[in-house]
């Protein structure tokens, strides 16, 4: 009997299988405003035992990118309303993943009066994309003041409310890819001198700051996180006390009762690989529903739920590409070839226009 069809369950929720639809940004929200297209998208997927969604902020200072979706005003909380009906009819469950950009952003992407902010002055390396003059380097950030750190802590327990009142089962942090939760992390994003930087207790303060006020919001059996120790995205680069720094995070984030850890691999796209000795360290800290992803098939999927590895596997593109991918790993049927290059455009096409069986 196959464990990752079965039914699982996460802190109350009981899900119908041990398959995750991770979350993959799309580009697809015109005015930051889910809508019908995305309704359609996320039902399509349904059958997963749970969906987390594409990066939404919880700010308009974290709508880094164009055309990401937002949750912290009404016409926001309507949409991703539709979105969580539709998914509940399809039997899965959904957290709404928490995703401010932080220094990963640009005045060009973000709503009049929005700041490009982070931890420190020190922009990103490389370039962002921009509807309105295509690619553009990285700004320099704004430092983030007192008052700066305690309002987006509080968006975050607002976003996480504003999510639980769409209907959505719960919310996960990204603290993963760079994003502002990350940059805090990282030493190499974060040069602070007080609280909030030097040692791994100061840079891990704002995210358990956030993780804190989500759980204040809706109780942390409705709130998950995810980590990407090791993922070198938007200029995240190794350094020495990676491994002790995130089994310290591990058991912080235990000791709050956080119903999911959700830990991401990243080296299917380059990245280095998290060593088999991290992973562990985490399983041992974090005593509740371990979440991995990264590159899994359905065989490999099997295999770690059989040896314990993890609780359930979360996976990507094969859900981009195929909507019934449940079905067609439980029958052995190929796989849709995936389209590169309609990841990140609007409109249908790339996005909710794969075949089903």
């Amino acid at each position: 009997m196959s464990i990752l069809y079965s039914p699982a369950t996460l802190g109350p929720l009981k899900l119908q299988n041990h398959l995750v639809m991770a979350p993959m940004t799309r580009n697809r929200a015109t005015g930051n405003v889910p809508n019908d297209l995305i309704v359609e998208y996320y039902q399509q997927r349904s059958s997963a035992g749970l969906i987390v969604t594409e990066g939404t902020s919880p700010s308009p200072n974290g709508l880094g990118y164009p055309r990401i979706p937002g949750i912290f005003s009404p016409e926001q909380v309507d949409g991703w309303r539709k979105v969580a009906t539709a998914v509940h009819d399809g039997g899965a469950k959904i957290f709404i993943q928490l995703m401010h950009t932080g220094r990963i952003g640009h005045p060009l992407n973000l709503p009049k009066g929005a700041r490009v902010l982070g931890p420190s002055a020190i922009a990103a390396a490389g370039e962002i994309y921009t509807d309105a003059e295509g690619m553009k380097p990285h700004p320099t950030p704004e430092p983030m003041t007192d008052a700066d750190i305690k309002t987006a802590i509080a968006e975050f327990g607002t976003a996480a409310r504003n999510a639980v009142a769409a209907g959505a089962d719960g919310v996960e942090l990204h603290a993963a890819n760079g994003y502002l939760l990350e940059q805090f992390i990282r030493p190499t994003s974060n040069q602070r001198t007080d609280s909030y930087g030097g040692s791994i207790e100061n840079r891990a303060r704002f995210v358990l700051e956030a993780a804190k006020a989500a759980i204040a919001a809706i109780g942390a059996d409705k709130v998950g996180i995810r980590l990407s120790p090791y993922g070198t995205f938007n200029d995240m680069p190794d350094y020495p006390e990676m491994a002790s720094d995130y089994a310290y995070l591990a058991t912080k984030l235990n000791e709050l009762g956080l119903v999911y850890l959700h830990l991401v691999d990243h080296s299917p796209m380059g990245a280095p690989e998290v060593p088999a000795a991290i992973k562990q360290a985490i399983r041992k800290e974090f005593k509740r529903t371990l979440i991995l992803s990264g590159g899994y098939d359905a065989q490999r999927a099997e295999k770690e739920l059989e040896d314990k590895a993890c609780d359930l596997v979360a996976v990507g593109r094969p859900f981009l590409s195929n909507p019934d991918l449940v079905a067609r790993w439980t029958s052995g049927a190929a796989l849709n070839e995936i389209d590169f290059g309609t990841f990140y455009t609007p409109g249908p096409k790339g996005f909710t226009d794969y075949p089903s069986l």
